[in-house]
């Protein structure tokens, strides 16, 4: 499976991006808005949770973001939780290389990981969770065509206050709505 966009390109993770993953998954600025915890994880754990997690599972899959100008891995994006049978699954994104934040890459990225998923899965809804206070988050998944679902008022402790987590989630017809106005 290989989507692409304008300057990005997803690929299927394997076990030779785990150790790019792990300086991601340490890299307390990058996860402190995606995370929920800040834990520091050794090679080990990193390497458990991508050998069982994202490439031993069927209700998982992880693709690495490339620039394509450059053939650089950039960040990320993943579905986790798939259920065949309700054809529902939740997605995350984490841009690691923080050069190439506030640059449009991680609307590209999510939206071929979108497409993926309604187009080739032919899932029905896809979901996801964002920290209150990652507002530029929120506005990129607001504009992707995602709706605000709910929150778990004061659900996270970041920063020396507490925080709601917002769930969204976005519709197979909303998605393909969307791409077909473009």
């Amino acid at each position: 499976m290989l989507f692409e966009s304008t300057r990005v390109k997803l690929r299927k993770m394997t076990k030779e991006d785990t150790k790019l993953y792990h300086k991601w998954r340490n890299d307390l600025e990058v996860m402190h808005s995606t995370s929920p915890s800040l834990d520091v994880y050794p090679m080990k754990a990193t390497e458990d949770f991508v050998e069982y997690a994202i490439l031993g599972s069927d209700v998982s899959k992880g693709y690495i973001m490339v620039d394509k100008e450059t053939e650089t891995p950039i960040g990320i994006v993943s579905l986790i939780h798939i259920d065949y049978k309700n054809q529902n699954a939740e997605c995350i994104i984490d841009i690691g290389e923080k050069a190439f934040w506030g640059k449009g890459y991680g609307a590209e990225g999510l939206n071929l990981l979108l497409d993926y998923a309604f187009y080739e899965l032919n899932l029905h809804r896809i979901s996801l969770r964002v920290f209150s206070f990652n507002e530029r988050a929120t506005r990129l998944y607001k504009k992707i065509g995602f709706e605000l679902e709910g929150k778990s008022r004061e659900a996270l402790f970041r920063d020396g206050k507490w925080h709601d987590v917002i769930h969204m989630g976005i519709l197979q017809v909303e998605h393909f709505k969307k791409r077909e106005a473009k």
